[in-house]
């Protein structure tokens, strides 16, 4: 009786070439996601109280909400810098 190999066959091999992760990786600093999402929160959080008529004033301004875009824009002018 001939012998029959129980190996297995090798694993087929992907299509495409991945290159392997660098071993020195960059990550962000601790306050690039702290200053993202807190310039993105008071960036709402002004628009919705210019809106909602609770800033000082007591209607509604122009100049509040200009500042919460440019707050908006900073948090995604940061989340840009996030790895």
């Amino acid at each position: 009786m001939p012998k029959t190999s129980s190996r297995k066959p090798p694993p087929a091999k992907p299509g495409r070439y991945t290159p392997p992760k660098p071993k020195t990786a960059k990550r962000s600093p601790l306050w690039v996601p702290c200053a993202m999402f807190s310039t993105l929160g008071c960036g709402m959080l002004v628009i919705l109280g210019n809106y909602l008529e609770l800033l000082p004033g007591g209607q509604a301004r122009n100049g509040y909400l200009f500042l919460g875009l440019g707050l908006l824009v900073a948090g995604f002018v940061l989340s840009t810098q996030l790895r």
